[in-house]
């Protein structure tokens, strides 16, 4: 039997070379294994991955928990396979494109343009942490068609009354039905709508607000109450007034109603299709400015931001007395439709 060693006396003499050029270099060959082996771990801890788990773990708090269950399932399912082994400074732009052009393929462009631009929030904290030196995701962003924004189907000023009928006759679950009502009146977006803490509500001063970590746009959002906002809450009170969630599901009290429990009724009296809940902001949006509302209080009623104005429309301090107005305006409207009564549609609201 022949044991052949050649090929290990040649390493280890490579090795001994090494060493001896490390030495001859004033430098010493067991701290230079050190750094290597630092080297090594480095590049496991630098990955797209590794990188994006501590990004994510250091804003966790700021998100609410749908959206941390849904941004890290997006990146665990179409990101992490295909780069997230990667050192991220290693990772070329055309590496990021492939990810991003499956999704494209596969028709979700809304889903695309979120994964690119966290993505490119992962890329910046390693560049300010030191692990990477170029972000490749903005110059992306011309490589892909824009997305095209859906609209949500939604009822016009003529359906409504006959809508809210619907409505009234709906023989299903009260909180659930008593939740549409309180969507149509107040303009929020329904996410915001059934994950409502009692806490949140303030009755002496018929407010609502709603924390930065639930909103859209990551600002607190203050919504006055019209009368019968807080008419509604108090029919609500005896249902659920002894949990967390204004909305509690059905069978996990200590968690909110389903994010397409609103549309199932919907559904169920007949519009499915032709309304949606987040269409009634946009119903709402069309009723106000015919009506001449103030622009502002109405974008700042639906937590809009316009990103071309200095000031925005988050001046609470400033239209809440105004949109107070407004909303109690529209709710008596709404009274009015559903009651058949004669409605005058002419602009009468108030204006600034």
């Amino acid at each position: 039997m022949w044991i052949t060693i050649a090929p290990f006396v040649t390493v280890a003499r490579v090795k001994r070379d090494e060493a001896k050029k490390i030495v001859a270099g004033g430098g010493d060959p067991s701290q230079n294994k050190q750094q290597e082996k630092l080297a090594r771990q480095g590049e496991a801890t630098n990955t797209f991955e590794a990188i994006t788990r501590e990004w994510y773990q250091r804003r966790y708090d700021r998100w609410s928990e749908s959206y941390r269950l849904e941004m890290m399932s997006t990146f665990e399912s179409d990101v992490f396979p295909y780069i997230g082994y990667r050192p991220i400074k290693e990772i070329k732009p055309l590496e990021l494109m492939a990810v991003l052009s499956k999704l494209e393929k596969r028709g979700a462009t809304e889903k695309m343009r979120k994964v690119r631009q966290r993505c490119g929030e992962v890329w910046k904290y390693a560049i300010i942490t030191g692990r990477a030196e170029y972000n490749p995701a903005p110059d992306l962003a011309s490589a892909f068609a824009p997305h095209k924004r859906e609209h949500y189907p939604h009822l016009t000023i003529n359906e409504i009354p006959e809508f809210l009928s619907s409505l009234a006759s709906y023989s299903g679950s009260m909180l659930v039905k008593l939740a549409m009502r309180l969507l149509i009146l107040t303009g929020t977006r329904p996410g915001e709508l059934r994950q409502a803490e009692w806490a949140e509500f303030d009755f002496d001063n018929a407010l609502w607000e709603i924390p930065a970590v639930r909103m859209k746009m990551r600002r607190p959002h203050m919504v006055p109450l019209p009368d019968q906002a807080i008419t509604i809450l108090k029919q609500i009170q005896p249902i659920s007034g002894r949990y967390q969630f204004v909305f509690p599901g059905r069978i996990q009290h200590s968690k909110p109603i389903s994010e397409m429990t609103l549309n199932v009724l919907i559904r169920r009296i007949g519009y499915g299709g032709r309304a949606t809940g987040h269409g009634f902001r946009h119903t709402m949006s069309t009723i106000l400015h015919e009506q001449g509302f103030n622009t502002a209080w109405i974008e700042t009623q639906l937590a809009h931001v316009d990103k071309n104005s200095i000031r925005g429309t988050y001046n609470h301090a400033q239209y809440l007395d105004g949109r107070r107005e407004m909303l109690q305006w529209y709710a008596d409207y709404m009274d009015s439709l559903e009651n058949g009564e004669n409605v005058i549609h002419g602009r009468f609201g108030k204006r600034a």
